[in-house]
């Protein structure tokens, strides 16, 4: 199983929502950590958009899927 730690931006509501189908179609979880403390399930639309889109945030997963890494590519800082 491949273990991931990416850093991405969404800098708006369409980056979100592209983040959340992508994970939704994951079969494995994928957390969102903002400010190091805050864990947010990515798959949860009102979480991702209560987080602080000025901050960079860190992905965690244990999987791979092309469609939502290539997803996450465009949302690298």
């Amino acid at each position: 199983m491949t273990t991931a730690n990416k850093t991405i931006k969404i800098n708006d509501v369409e980056a979100a929502k592209k983040l959340v189908c992508a994970a939704v179609r994951c079969p494995f979880d994928i957390d969102i950590v903002s400010k190091g403390k805050i864990f947010i399930d990515a798959k949860s639309i009102l979480g991702v958009l209560s987080l602080d889109v000025e901050e960079p945030l860190e992905l965690k997963y244990d999987g791979y899927d092309e469609d939502f890494e290539s997803v996450i590519a465009g949302l690298a800082c």
